[in-house]
């Protein structure tokens, strides 16, 4: 991703997204564009020169910003950049990275953040994350994109062949949300349809996308947790939860004993993309009644067919 050095941006200008728009591009004394980094593949060339806009994978955030010619796109490599950092980052250090003159930088901040598309950490002075809108437009994406019918034909055949109901699930800040959910034909079934959220700590799946974080990314999930109590078997301790994430993480299976809801029980596997990163995980889930914990561990291997074909799906 690249940001001109000497990019303008007119005060009051509003994209048509209803943000403002990015500084306009521009260059004074033939000084050549500075690349973010060395990443950058420089030998493509502009779309209206019949090129394409980028080598790279363009869901990478290594697109170049001289390729976006447009304010929109400026904003939106700046939101790449962002979304591709571990945690907040301060202004300087963004300005230092895209090479970016302060003024200019935090003129273009000031309209995302007044969007809702960035946010300051608090505490933080001038320590920027990404903002609650940007993470519920792409929570819509997830949710509504192309290989959902994919991912739900896997889903249904996961459930014919086990008996019992399966979803699949991503971690959204610290709960669990429900990306999709086949229901076995049993009349005993929870409520809880594509875009629910329920606490991490405490089901089966956001307890393996917990353990499967990194270390300090985990350990500042779980300070932010409120364990409330749902059963009598919900883990409300801290560092018994931390002990639960770590055998989750070596064994990379969790369960959940009926720690949600009374008398249902479930179980999640992983799914892991290529770089070896958890980015989803399935899970089915039963009424003890008919299936206690013993018998729906049996269905791990499934889970785990399952997780290889939907990691394809992202």
């Amino acid at each position: 991703m690249h940001i001109d050095p000497e990019a303008r941006a007119t005060t009051g200008e509003v994209a048509e997204s209803n943000f403002a728009q990015a500084p306009r591009s521009g260059k004074r004394n033939g000084a050549a564009p500075n690349p973010v980094s060395a990443s950058v593949d420089r030998s493509t060339s502009r779309p209206d020169q019949g090129g394409v806009y980028n080598d790279a994978d363009q869901f990478s955030g290594t697109a170049d910003v001289t390729k976006a010619d447009t304010p929109t796109l400026r904003a939106f490599a700046l939101l790449e950049h962002l979304v591709n950092t571990e945690g907040p980052v301060s202004l300087a250090d963004i300005a230092q990275e895209v090479t970016l003159p302060k003024a200019s930088l935090h003129r273009m901040l000031a309209s995302l953040e007044a969007g809702g598309l960035v946010i300051r950490e608090p505490g933080q002075k001038n320590a920027y994350v990404i903002g609650p809108r940007l993470a519920q437009l792409a929570v819509g994406v997830m949710m509504h994109s192309g290989s959902r019918r994919l991912r739900h034909a896997i889903l249904a055949r996961l459930v014919a062949d086990l008996g019992e109901t399966c979803n699949l699930t991503m971690l959204h800040e610290t709960d669990v949300l429900y990306l999709d959910r086949v229901e076995a034909p049993w009349p005993l079934r929870l409520d809880l349809k594509p875009g629910s959220h329920v606490p991490a700590y405490c089901s089966a799946s956001g307890k393996l996308l917990l353990a499967m974080q990194p270390r300090e990314q985990r350990a500042a999930l779980v300070r932010a947790l409120k364990l409330e109590r749902f059963t009598p078997n919900t883990i409300t301790d801290t560092e018994l939860l931390e002990a639960e994430l770590d055998r989750t993480s070596h064994k990379r299976i969790a369960i959940d004993n009926e720690e949600f809801v009374a008398g249902i029980v479930c179980v999640a596997a992983p799914i892991v993309d290529a770089s070896g990163t958890c980015i989803a995980a399935v899970a089915v889930h039963a009424p003890v009644s008919r299936a206690p914990l013993s018998r729906a561990l049996e269905f791990v291997p499934r889970l785990k067919e399952a997780a290889r074909e939907l990691v394809e799906t992202f």
